[in-house]
């Protein structure tokens, strides 16, 4: 999950499982790159990145285009100490 990606995200795309960005259209990076890996991806999801945290389980469908959220992770492990 990002904003965005570019070309030197690439690398990084065949470790994921998914990909979810904030910003993006169909001929996006993101969306081209994942298709071409057959890697599920949901571009354009506008505040994704607000919306979810690190240690969050979803499950992203790239075909219907949806993003849903299997499990939050409770609001004291989502705060870092200082």
């Amino acid at each position: 999950m990002t904003s965005t990606t570019n070309i030197g995200w690439t690398p990084l795309f065949p470790k994921a499982a998914a990909i979810v960005t904030d910003v993006g259209a169909p001929l996006s990076h993101a969306a081209i790159v994942a298709r071409e890996l057959g890697i599920p991806v949901v571009v354009g999801c506008g505040d994704a990145t607000a919306k979810l945290v690190t240690g969050d389980r979803i499950v992203v469908d790239g075909g219907q285009g949806t993003v849903r959220i299997l499990e939050k992770i409770r609001e004291s492990e989502d705060q870092t100490e200082s």
